[in-house]
């Protein structure tokens, strides 16, 4: 029996799942929406998500949205939950449940001052760190150091097209190259030089910086999140990207969703976690602990794997990692992220909890972004909940449900709404979220017709009003909607 006053080690997942089940610390999950952890509320007691869009009206028992909303132009995620944190609604909110642990995906300095204030432990690694991580030319020496293969490249700087082919000489990479600086979404940061006319159409942003240059290859491109702890590092389940198709995303080789699926990309998939792990544990030794994503690209003439960037926090994959994790293997891979930024002491063979998760069903998201170039208010939306398609591509909303857990087949799907109506659409604007059974993505990466029918199905759901002149509101700017998950 533990001494009074001492919490006993949790040396199972039944010690765990006890310790969140019981838990009395507050944990607060602040974005945009709860899209990243949705569902996470139904393990972990004292839960709670604070967003700026109302995606469930009221309806869902851990979500606070605040509803008095001033003028305002937000430029980025950050820039939302600062507004969030210091808005005199959700700070009455904390006050009510009290201090405890802060979650969020984007964040900076100012995010970590507004949490002090409010007396809120961010359950992550300090801006600073991760900032410095999050560089792809810190990336790649990460991975280095780990034994962690990247695409054939040189690190070094460039003022001149003819520099830059000294570089690529050197490494010997050849002439079509891709070039990325080290800061920034990789589809803003990414360059594809094979001429010098592509050189000079991108110089002002090459020139200045330091620059990853890599040979160009065919590839598949993927994700995967992680846990980094004290005991090693758990993998979730290999994800391929979804990008750039015009039906979901006005943006060329714009992130769109994913693909979790099994059968196929064995060899493939034991390399991907393996680098996982040896990234994690090297994060770890760094000083960085807890959710990561890592993106690798399959080289599809030779099957070599590569490292491609590291995402140092809770993203875009976390849904679908979380949802198989827990569905599959009876623990949400985000427990062990918050073992490590919680007051307990813990210990498992994280071999064995990594073999719960090898065996899963077909599962998909595709985040919906308005690909059309005109402003518009909406006067109807799509509710949230699970939605099913008949036989002529029709569908229509079968039950309402707060996360997806329930889609019981491939012709359900639940959607987890953004915009509604009286909200802006605009070019470029995330509309929702949809999560299915099955591939929305063939494996020569097509999108699925299935996948089309849903799209269209779905926006035949909305009703807008073109808004022209003045009375047009200024969309953000480019960068903060491209990334609102």
């Amino acid at each position: 029996m533990a001494p009074r006053g001492k919490r006993q080690k949790l040396t199972s997942l039944s010690d765990i799942y006890k310790f969140f089940r019981h838990n009395q610390t507050p944990i607060y999950f602040l974005s945009p929406t709860p899209y990243n952890l949705l569902g996470l509320g139904r393990w972990i007691n004292k839960f709670e998500y604070i967003n700026f869009f109302d995606s469930f009206d009221a309806t869902h028992p851990k979500i606070t949205v605040p509803r008095e909303h001033g003028p305002h132009e937000f430029r980025s995620i950050e820039d939302v939950n600062n507004y969030l944190l210091r808005h005199k609604e959700v700070r009455a909110r904390i006050a009510e449940r009290g201090k405890g642990h802060l979650i969020l995906v984007m964040l900076d300095e100012e995010t970590e001052k507004l949490a002090k204030e409010l007396g809120l432990k961010i359950a992550l690694p300090p801006v600073k760190l991760r900032k410095h991580i999050d560089s792809k030319i810190v990336t790649t020496q990460l991975g280095n150091e780990a034994g962690i293969k990247s695409a054939p490249n040189i690190l070094g700087k460039a003022k001149s097209y003819a520099e830059l082919m000294k570089l690529a000489m050197k490494a010997k990479l050849g002439k079509d190259l891709v070039v990325q600086t080290p800061y920034g979404d990789s589809g803003r940061t990414t360059f594809f030089i094979k001429s010098e006319a592509d050189w000079k159409k991108n110089e002002d942003k090459l020139v200045a910086e330091q620059l990853k240059v890599m040979r160009r290859i065919n590839h598949l491109p993927g994700t995967v999140e992680a846990i980094a702890t004290r005991h090693g590092t758990l993998v979730g389940p290999l994800q391929t990207d979804i990008t750039g198709f015009a039906e979901v995303t006005p943006y060329k080789g714009g992130w769109c969703g994913n693909d979790v699926f099994v059968g196929g990309l064995d060899k493939e998939r034991r390399a991907v976690t393996r680098m996982a792990q040896k990234l994690g544990d090297r994060l770890y030794k760094a000083g960085y602990k807890g959710a990561f994503c890592m993106d690798f690209l399959i080289d599809t003439d030779t099957r070599e794997v590569y490292l491609g960037e590291i995402n140092p926090r809770v993203s875009g994959a976390s849904p679908l990692t979380n949802l198989i994790t827990s569905t599959y293997g009876g623990c949400p891979i985000y427990l062990f992220h918050m073992l490590e930024f919680m007051d307990v002491d813990w210990e498992l063979d994280l071999a064995q909890v990594q073999k719960r998760w090898t065996e899963y069903d077909n599962w998909s998201q595709l985040i919906i972004k308005y690909p059309v170039d005109r402003v518009e208010m909406i006067t109807k939306a799509p509710a949230s909940g699970i939605w099913q398609m008949n036989d002529n591509g029709e569908i229509s909303l079968v039950r309402k449900s707060i996360d997806w857990f329930l889609v019981s087949g491939e012709n359900e799907a639940f959607y987890l709404r953004v915009y509604t109506a009286g909200d802006y659409r605009y070019h470029g604007a995330d509309m929702g979220i949809l999560v299915s059974r099955g591939r929305m993505q063939t494996d020569d990466r097509k999108l699925k017709d299935r996948a089309k029918q849903w799209i269209s199905a779905l926006y035949k759901h909305f009703d807008a009003i073109p808004l022209e002149g003045s009375s047009a509101p200024t969309p953000p700017p480019m960068d903060s909607v491209n990334k609102m998950f």
